[in-house]
């Protein structure tokens, strides 16, 4: 049996408070919605304090839009302020610097982009491990325990690489997990994700919902044997009706939708009444707006995200990029967080070579990311099966040698796809004025 013990030492490595986050969060499942706010609240006050004496962009902004820091004091008092986007963070990257951030311990991250504007930001060690103890709560919420089996299906936002090394096994054998990339979805791809889930028999499985749906529609499709797990989580994507009904119809249990936002911090989850998803109160709060900023109730809306403990980089009324649905409704589970009914703007489309394989639309983002400097904005089109068209918006720092990597990269996948890139000088945006970064049009 593994040794859960391992589990705990292996995070309280990273962070000695890990376990003892993790116990308090337990503890808080069941609080009343009053007790809760009123912690959420206290925090706010003090990161509201701390970004306009410590942030220089924050004493600007607060001081340009005349409003005291003071008045903020509760979560509808946020609705004073004005939002926050991506594009504000990278025009004034250097004013989001805290005045004391060399006696900060933190990482340095970066989102992949799916919005069209990646950004660069920093994350204090105490919130990234506060992050990872709410989500093994959310999990909590189907049954998992500390150091249970699980596998893996995703990409970079969930750190799975399609290459292995000495680290990732490490990595693994600390946690109890396996990871499978959906960078590669094929079908001996597929067979040996089988292979490997039918071997190591994870309790429960995550991933891009994409992902598991592919793979389950192949184990469908041959009527192959697959474990049983008790429970599956989809993360990162729009979970949508289809998906999860196949999902739970191959592999005999439920599925468990999350939404999380590392930048902005604020992250909920699905528990077995599926009711919605749970939003966590103890490391951000979510507020669920109007086109005029207006924090609603009910209906649709898109969700701004302010983190609590990111001393390195507060995020105050944070654009995330994604739309949601929030109820006002109570849980028949007796845990009293407020509901977002469902995640309803964010997708990524699956791309299928020539080849007849299906390439995850996170492999693109993986490359913008990673090997990529100078695009302020990128977009992946597949109007035919052979073709593939990238549209690029350049800013300064942009070498057009670059495009020969991204060339090298894709062919990987696929030596028949033609690639085309385009230079544009912006990317068109929807009604909702987003746009998708990958698109499949083939019909």
């Amino acid at each position: 049996m593994f040794n859960k013990a391992l589990f705990i030492l292996a995070h309280s490595l990273g962070d000695r408070n890990f376990y003892s986050y993790y116990r308090r969060l337990m503890s808080n499942q069941f609080k009343s919605y009053d007790e809760l706010k009123v912690e959420q609240e206290t925090q706010l006050r003090k990161i509201i304090r701390f970004s306009y004496n410590n942030v220089p962009f924050y004493k600007k902004w607060f001081d340009d839009h005349k409003i005291a820091p003071d008045s903020i004091k509760s979560i509808e008092d946020l609705s004073k302020l004005p939002i926050l986007t991506k594009e504000i963070i990278n025009k004034y990257w250097e004013a989001f610097k805290p005045l004391n951030l060399s006696g900060i311990s933190y990482y340095e991250d970066a989102t992949g982009g799916t919005t069209g504007t990646p950004l660069k930001y920093r994350i204090t060690k105490e919130e990234r491990f506060l992050s990872g103890a709410l989500l093994y709560r959310g999990w909590g919420y189907a049954g998992y325990n500390l150091s249970d089996k699980m596998v893996f299906l995703g990409g970079s936002a969930l750190n799975v690489s399609a290459k292995s090394s000495l680290t990732t096994k490490v990595h693994e054998l600390a946690r109890n997990i396996r990871k499978l990339s959906a960078f590669d979805m094929g079908e001996d791809d597929f067979a040996k994700y089988r292979a490997i889930i039918n071997r190591f028999k994870p309790k429960f499985i995550r991933g891009y919902p994409s992902a598991i749906y592919f793979f389950s529609k192949w184990i469908q499709d041959h009527d192959l044997e697959i474990i049983k797990p008790v429970g599956i989580f989809t993360t990162s994507e729009k979970l949508y009706p289809h998906m999860r009904d196949l999902i739970q119809s191959v592999f005999d249990c439920e599925v468990f939708d999350g939404y999380g936002v590392n930048d902005g911090g604020v992250s909920a989850y699905e528990c077995s009444e599926h009711n919605g998803l749970h939003i966590d109160t103890e490391r951000a709060v979510m507020e669920v707006v109007d086109k005029e900023g207006n924090q609603i109730e009910n209906g649709e809306g898109e969700i701004i995200a302010t983190s609590l403990y990111n001393y390195a980089m507060p995020f105050i009324r944070y654009d995330t990029g994604d739309l949601g649905h929030i109820i006002d409704d109570t849980c028949g589970c007796g845990r009293p967080y407020k509901l977002l009914k469902e995640l309803v703007g964010r997708s990524v489309d699956i791309l299928v070579t020539p080849e007849g394989k299906n390439i995850h639309g996170w492999f693109f983002l993986y490359i913008f990311w990673k090997h990529c400097k100078g695009i302020k904005e990128y977009q992946v089109t597949q109007e035919k099966l052979d073709t593939i068209v990238i549209k690029i918006v350049p800013e300064d720092g942009f070498d057009e040698k670059q495009l020969k990597k991204i060339r090298e990269i894709i062919e990987t996948k696929s030596q028949a796809w033609n690639i085309e890139f385009k230079f544009v000088d912006k990317i068109e945006r929807t009604g909702s004025a987003k746009y998708k970064f990958i698109i499949n049009n083939l019909k």
